[in-house]
């Protein structure tokens, strides 16, 4: 396990840097709201469905708010997934907007703002990885982590989800297993590196604890957060699940990743996608 910081992507990173630096010292501690939209495209009379895969940089500079998103190249040439990385975009996007317009008009007050770098993961045939390691500034001692990961399936022109991945619910409580001992015995590793009172000790790690397993509860939801690892063969050769700050740690432990190997996953992959893994 280790814990990973927000990837930059490379389009535009000074504007997404000039961005960052306009906003104020003053920020607040609160969970992330990950943006929500529908997971389907358009249609027009006849049922004929209609995806635009246009993807186009925003750069919004107001009094209220300040807004940088940069999408990956490769999205392009996959239009439904151009369509999930844009609805995901423009749902943030409003909902900091609508937040912009009842801020306080304070002299010196920081404008809201939004930094979405996203950034490709991997790239070949049969699979593409995106993710997005962004955040949402509305007030307060700091913004609110917007983390995301779309894994997209060429060959079969679909998104690869948690719930598609492993059907069988046993298959969540051992991978549930897999992952909390990971983060647990992490954690036992930082607070033991603190040298904390034992007093101190007992009671930082039963919270802490307690945060972890309330965080990766068997249930696919938790685990939606995902990107590939793929070996010398061009199969996964393992899954990196991505916990955003608070999911099971607070903020100031950051984003954490567990990486499951195939050979641990594949009793409990459906069959439609073992042949994607080594072993499979």
């Amino acid at each position: 396990m280790r814990t990973t910081f927000p990837r930059t992507s490379c389009l535009k990173l000074c504007v997404l840097a000039s961005l960052l630096a306009m906003s104020a010292a003053c920020r607040r501690e609160q969970p992330a709201e990950q943006p929500t939209a529908p997971a389907v495209p358009a249609s027009i009379p006849g049922g004929k469905a209609v995806v635009d895969s246009s993807l186009k940089d925003v750069t919004e500079n107001t009094p209220d708010y300040v807004i940088g998103i940069s999408y990956p190249q490769v999205a392009v040439q996959y239009p439904m997934l151009a369509a999930e990385l844009r609805r995901y975009a423009e749902a943030a996007r409003s909902d900091l907007v609508e937040a912009a317009k009842g801020r306080g008009k304070e002299e010196g007050a920081a404008p809201y703002e939004l930094v979405l770098p996203f950034s490709e993961l991997h790239v070949s045939p049969t699979l593409v990885a995106v993710g997005v390691d962004g955040s949402s500034y509305t007030g307060g001692a700091h913004g609110a982590p917007l983390i995301a990961r779309w894994v997209w399936l060429p060959q079969r022109n679909q998104l690869l989800r948690a719930t598609d991945l492993v059907t069988d619910p046993k298959g969540w409580e051992a991978i549930s297993g897999l992952v909390r001992e990971q983060l647990h015995t992490a954690l036992s590793q930082r607070v033991d590196a603190d040298e904390l009172p034992p007093g101190e000790r007992v009671e930082v790690l039963k919270n802490a604890n307690r945060m972890i397993d309330d965080g990766t509860v068997p249930d696919p939801q938790h685990f939606s957060q995902f990107e590939p690892l793929v070996g010398s063969s061009g199969r996964i050769r393992a899954l990196r699940f991505v916990f955003p700050p608070y999911q099971v740690g607070p903020y100031s432990d950051g984003t954490q990743t567990v990486e499951v190997p195939a050979v641990s996953l594949l009793p409990y992959i459906a069959p439609a996608y073992r042949s994607l893994f080594e072993g499979g």
